[in-house]
Parts: C-alpha cells; structure tokens; sequence
C-alpha cells in the first residue's frame, strides 16, 4: 500500500478475495477508511456484511475482473448469462471466462446463481455437447458393450452430432486405446495438432522437437546428433528443459521427417513432450556421486522411463527420482514422484506445478527398486483406466480422494493386477513414432504433415 492506494497483493491459501484486490489495484481507490482491516479481506473489511460469498460477489463492481486468463470482467459475464447462457459450458463457450485455467470457477457459478437465482442449470457434467453420457459413462459402456471403433460408439450410444466435436473425438480415441490395447487401431485423426505432428507447435508456425534421455542421461554420441541437426537445419534456438531434455526449437515442418531420421541414426526416441503421455523422468545423480545419496536414483529413474515411455495416458504424466529428503529433482510436484531413503523408497502421488500449484500425497513406502516399479506401473494404470481424458493425476486423486486410490491399491493381488495390465498395453505402445514415419508405415507422409485440421479447436489453445 503506497499513498493510501493498493499497489498489490500476494495472496497464499485462501484465494477467494483476488478479483476484489485486483479491482481496487485497478481503479486505485482510496483504501484509508479500510487500511486496517484490507489484509482481512473483503468480507471483514466490511464489516461483516459481505460474509456470504455470494454477497461479496455481488458487491464486486461491473469492471471486476472475474477471469484473468481472458480478461472477462463480471459485467461481461452478467451480461453473458442475461443473454441466455444458463450454464457454466454455456459461459464458456460464449464469453470465455473460466474456459482456460479454470480457477474462476467458483466465481462464475456464484454469479450464475446471483443472475438466475434456481434457474442455473444442474446434473451430472456430459463427456460434451454431443452426447448426454458422462466420461465415466462412455468409458463403462465401451467395455460392456465391447464397442472398439469410433463410429461405433458414437451410434450406439446415440450421438447428437454424427462426426463427433474437437472435445469427444480425442477423448474417445483415448478411451479405445486404453480399452483394447492391441485391437483398437490409433485414429490420427483424432489427436490435437501435437500428436499428430509428433512435435510441439510454436507461435510463429514452426516446431520444437525433444528427443528422449533416458533418466535424463546422454552421451556424446547424442550430443553430436544434436548439434548436427541444429546446425544442418538452423534451428535458432536449443534449450536445456525442466525435465532435463535439450528441445529444439525452430523447425519447419516439412524438415520434420528428416530431422526424425537424423536423430533415430544416433539411437534417440521421441521424447513425447508433445503428448497426453509420459514425458520425463526427472532424476539426480543418487548415491553413485552425491555424499548425500541413499539409493541409485539415476539408474532407477532410468528403469522408470524406459518401462513407462510410449504410453498413453488421460493428459501429461511426469516421473521423478530424488536420491534422499533434499529432492533435488522435485519429485514431489510430479504425478509420480520417488523420494529414495536409507531404508528404501517413499512412493508419492498427483503432484504438478503450472497454474495451481499442487503438492504430492504419500502413497506408500516400499523397500525394493522392483516394488517401486510395479507400484508405479499399478498406480499408472489406475490412473489410466478410470480418469477423465484430460484430467491429470491431482484432480483425479482430488476427485475420487487419496483412500479410494489407496484401497484400490492395497487390495489383495491388485498390484500386480494392475501391473500387468500396464505392461501388457506397452507391447502396444512402446514404438518410437519418429522411427514409423521414417520408415514410412504412414503412407503419404508430406500430405499428412500438410493436410488441413478436421476440427478448428484443434490448433494452438489445444497444443
């Protein structure tokens, strides 16, 4: 606070009271009636008359920002919902707020309620417009049913739009794959924009490319693969990444395929960093070099990726593997994170960073490497059977509650039940996609790189 004027507030736990901060920063009013109670937030500051939620919001003025990502103030949402949409997709779609990181969610349900009072519309969340199943739904039905193709299930369970939208058709795709690993055939064109073009889409149009280090481990001969394809097709730029990968930005897309070939000729595999799939397995150098190492957690981290790379999942899945407490590789803000002790390995769950940050939750505590990975592949499945297609690990776990995951686990046999599962579907999934365009298993190979997206979502908000 400067001059009796908000200047700015960093707000830890309880975030609810943001857009009021952030509308008095904005319209720098003079805050000196409420300079001692401003930390209270909103509510307290006055006087305890905005202690229902819902009154606070409705105290926010027209010029409130509701949703930063797009930059939606509350009028525009009012005025959103006045117009006809009586439901929270219904808002998204038309005025955006609350359609990027979703943290305004609340926001824009308290002022569905305030506008419409019982007219807001309720009931169980679709898959998406065109069907009124549910992803746990469609997922129970595919495999009662045994409906293995697309089509196939768009008829059955009687699809409202006959080619399906930009939101189903991947998620679909997913659910099949998950459902018949070996049977089901991948549908391309299903994928967003990255999975199709095995590469991530940048803003000026060209691509990055990151080939996988095992463990984050390389060698010379990668290293010169590397510098040869920079400078053979002028990439301006190579970074070293936060998963420990080096990414290649700046390529066209027609070099793609011949890129894809120079860096398999020196052994190296997509690193998928473009897909709802394993990314990295972060690690330390462990007990081999660190005086503080307990166990090898570069060579564990090694046997993690090499059995979890390829697979398929509802969004990204990351892996880390920290040599002792100290958790160098930050293993407790990923989806599955190891923390290696003296008397063996802390197993933690549905960890991220980005948006909002979230933490880890122990899993269990195991004693042998070979535990660690069957655990790892059980929990993987789990998550992989019975998550919404981009639902990532912490609001799965969020949602269906750490002791359900635990019970499921903890059953008797269900390890290596689920093990098996997991392992059986990489036989399936455990082929390098750069190899198979290479080698030309895609037939037309430019006019695949070249044709037109079959859905306009699916391009760069979607990447």
């Amino acid at each position: 606070v400067k001059d009796n004027k908000l200047l700015g507030a960093v707000l830890y736990g309880d975030t609810a009271d943001g857009s009021w901060y952030f509308d008095l920063m904005k319209k720098g009013e003079d805050v000196s009636d409420i300079r001692e109670a401003l930390i209270f937030g909103q509510a307290f500051a006055s006087g305890g008359a905005l202690a229902d939620p819902n009154a606070a919001v409705a105290a926010l003025s027209d010029e409130a920002e509701i949703c930063g990502c797009n930059g939606v103030s509350k009028g525009t949402v009012v005025k959103t919902i006045c117009d006809g949409a009586h439901s929270l997709d219904a808002v998204r779609s038309q005025c955006k707020a609350s359609a990027s990181c979703g943290s305004c969610t609340g926001l824009v349900e308290r002022l569905l309620a305030l506008t419409l009072g019982g007219e807001v519309e309720s009931g169980p969340k679709t898959m998406c417009k065109c069907t009124s199943f549910t992803h746990d739904d469609v997922r129970r039905l595919i495999v009662e049913k045994q409906l293995k193709e697309i089509p196939e299930v768009m008829q059955e369970l009687h699809w409202t739009t006959p080619d399906g939208c930009a939101s189903c058709r991947p998620a679909l795709n997913y659910y099949l794959l998950c459902a018949w690993p070996g049977e089901y055939v991948d549908d391309q064109k299903s994928r967003f924009v990255n999975e199709r073009m095995h590469a991530n889409i940048q803003k000026d149009g060209t691509y990055s490319v990151v080939p996988r280090m095992w463990g984050g481990l390389t060698n010379p001969r990668e290293l010169r693969a590397i510098a040869d394809v920079v400078e053979k097709y002028n990439a301006p730029m190579v970074k070293v990444t936060g998963g420990q990968r080096l990414d290649i930005f700046g390529i066209k897309k027609e070099d793609l395929p011949a890129v894809w070939a120079d860096l398999n000729a020196a052994g190296m595999v997509s690193g998928h960093a473009y897909g709802k799939s394993l990314r990295t397995v972060k690690t330390c150098v462990g007990s081999e070099w660190c005086r503080f190492g307990t166990q090898d957690s570069t060579g564990l981290g090694v046997k993690l990726e090499q059995m979890t790379w390829g697979s398929w999942m509802p969004h990204k899945f990351k892996i880390a593997v920290s040599g002792c407490p100290r958790n160098c590789a930050e293993a407790t803000i990923k989806d599955f994170g190891v923390i290696c002790v003296d008397s063996g390995y802390e197993l933690h769950i549905a960890g991220n960073g980005g948006i909002k940050v979230r933490a880890t939750d122990l899993l269990c505590k195991v004693e042998t490497e070979q535990e660690v990975l069957d655990v790892c592949a059980a929990f993987t499945q789990l998550y992989r059977e019975e998550a919404h297609y981009l639902e990532r690990t912490a609001p799965w776990v969020e949602r269906v509650g750490l002791q359900y995951v635990k019970d499921r686990l903890a059953q008797e046999g269900a390890v290596q039940h689920y093990a098996a599962r997991f392992r059986y579907s990489q036989q399936f999934m455990q082929d390098d996609p750069w190899a198979r365009r290479v080698a030309g298993e895609d037939e037309k190979l430019h006019q695949h790189l070249a044709e037109v997206r079959p859905f306009p979502q699916f391009q760069m908000e979607n990447a």
